[in-house]
């Protein structure tokens, strides 16, 4: 059914803020520009009022981490099921796009600016012409929508379409106006659907997934191997894009950690959901501790430790076997990928495992015990 949500005034009597709208959809858009945490906070807008051609014009153009796009479609008022179909053919478009193509757009959007640069800057990683556009993501921006556009968004995301919608309510109060959001979906879950496709792109092969987990440890300046082979988890943080597919990852699930441009470190077993910085305790010598009080990178997390979105977030695992960062697995070959947790479905993953576990030996859970 259609999402609605509203605000109150906190008080001894509370009031509920009145329901107001924006000026235009173009004031919605500048906002977006300005602040696209208004989003998410790990999107870079790199286009605004593309021009399809034939098709007509895409509102914002955005790139992930992993350098996949995300298609923007705003809408102030109520969203009729038209606006789907829309989308989809944008993203028609948006499929082909190359990567000078995508230079030519941002460097318009920034008024000479270099695509290159500005992603070298804005994620502290290089922009690799292979790696762009494997992927998109397709995001309505709606203030509401009719029940069966919303049932047609749930299906095609069911069905591993990367698509979603942000649901926003303009407030007022007195001169001021308030913005409030909501997804449709779990962002974690749209984002999983893009990094599936991703991996089919790279691969050009597909196959089921046969259970194995696949995570990319990183970023060695807020978290450091050595604590989480002692102590038993995987993390993610500083970003939502970097710390929702954590979710995914139930206890019981065999996980292989790999260390980017390094290689393949460990395999073990979850044991227990997600946790956020603010809770989660290992064992040491002293007893059980609340993590940030303990780990290298602990300031950090306590820094970030209220907001939700670059929260550091915590999987404590059971490590059947693991070896040092400079002792890691790595061959011409083996599957690789930007995102924290993905379940590939490509005989490159498969024959990574196999590999894997003729060298990880103690990978079977009953012969760990």
């Amino acid at each position: 059914m259609p999402v609605h949500h509203a605000i109150w005034r906190v008080g001894e009597n509370p009031q509920p803020l009145t329901i107001s709208k924006l000026a235009s959809e173009k004031q919605l858009q500048k906002m977006i520009i300005q602040d696209p945490a208004i989003l998410s906070d790990q999107w870079m807008i790199i286009g605004e009022e593309v021009n399809t051609l034939d098709s007509g014009r895409i509102d914002l153009l955005a790139i992930a981490p992993d350098a996949s796009l995300i298609l923007i479609e705003l809408k102030r008022d109520r969203t009729p099921r038209e606006v789907v179909a829309q989308a989809l053919d944008y993203a028609s478009w948006v499929d082909d796009l190359t990567a000078d193509r995508l230079s030519q757009i941002y460097e318009k959007f920034s008024r000479g600016g270099n695509l290159a640069d500005a992603f070298k800057q804005r994620f502290n990683a290089e922009l690799e012409d292979e790696s762009i556009n494997q992927t998109h993501q397709i995001i309505i921006v709606a203030a509401e929508l009719d029940s069966s556009t919303e049932r047609i968004v749930a299906y095609l995301s069911k069905n591993k379409l990367p698509i979603n919608v942000l649901f926003f309510r303009v407030f007022q109060h007195g001169e001021e106006q308030f913005l409030s959001r909501t997804w449709l979906i779990d962002p974690s879950e749209t984002q999983t659907n893009a990094a599936q496709a991703t991996v089919d792109a790279n691969t050009g092969a597909k196959e089921p997934w046969f259970g194995e987990f696949y995570v990319s440890f990183g970023d060695p300046k807020s978290r450091v191997w050595e604590e989480a082979r002692r102590y038993g988890f995987i993390s993610a943080g500083g970003g939502s894009w970097y710390s929702q597919t954590l979710k995914q990852l139930q206890p019981g699930d065999r996980i292989w950690a790999k260390i980017p441009a390094k290689g393949y470190v460990g395999v073990g077993i979850v044991q227990s959901a997600v946790e956020p910085a603010s809770s989660f305790t290992i064992n040491t010598d002293d007893g059980e501790e609340l993590a940030m009080d303990m780990l290298k990178h602990g300031e950090l997390y306590r820094q970030n430790a209220d907001d939700p979105d670059k929260s550091e977030y915590f999987v404590p695992v059971k490590w059947l076997e693991t070896r040092s960062e400079q002792e890691a697995v790595n061959e011409i070959g083996f599957f690789g990928n930007q995102n924290t947790v993905c379940k590939p479905t490509t005989p490159k993953w498969r024959h990574t495992v196999d590999k894997l576990k003729r060298i990880f030996l103690r990978w079977d859970t009953e012969r760990a015990e």
